[in-house]
């Protein structure tokens, strides 16, 4: 059975095994440096990277924001995109659990040396997550 890399370009740690060099892009296994082309809402935003010919999304590591109709959630995404849209970001990515349960990477954003996910919780614009490995 193949991967479906157009639905699910991010391959888990055990996909990899399988489907790596079946992948017609590269993997991302470390942290790397793209700008934020959009804010989803907050705790996912879609990035563009030279590695890569197209905009993917990135999963905020270990925060969990309110979803649009929830109270706050529209709150966040402000935030966030005022935060960090159209901007050069860090995204610091954990080898053993890089990739989630609905196929995004997930990472910590960086700007300017400030850590983004700490701060939406600090403003509690988030709530901590367990990311589940």
């Amino acid at each position: 059975m193949a991967h479906d890399f157009k639905n699910f370009p991010e391959l888990t740690n055990n996909q990899m095994q399988i489907y790596y060099f079946d992948s017609p892009h590269r993997q991302i296994t470390e942290d790397f440096v793209a700008k934020v082309v959009d804010v989803h809402d907050g705790d996912t935003i879609k990035v563009r990277w030279r590695e890569r010919d197209f905009d993917f999304p990135v999963r905020l590591a270990h925060i969990a924001a309110p979803e649009l109709k929830e109270h706050g959630g529209l709150r966040s995404k402000k935030w966030l995109e005022g935060m960090i849209m159209g901007k050069e970001v860090d995204i610091k990515i954990d080898p053993d659990n890089r990739v989630g349960k609905w196929g995004r990477i997930i990472g910590e954003i960086i700007f300017m040396g400030i850590d983004v996910n700490n701060m939406s919780l600090d403003l509690r614009y988030s709530i901590p997550f367990e990311d589940g490995k």
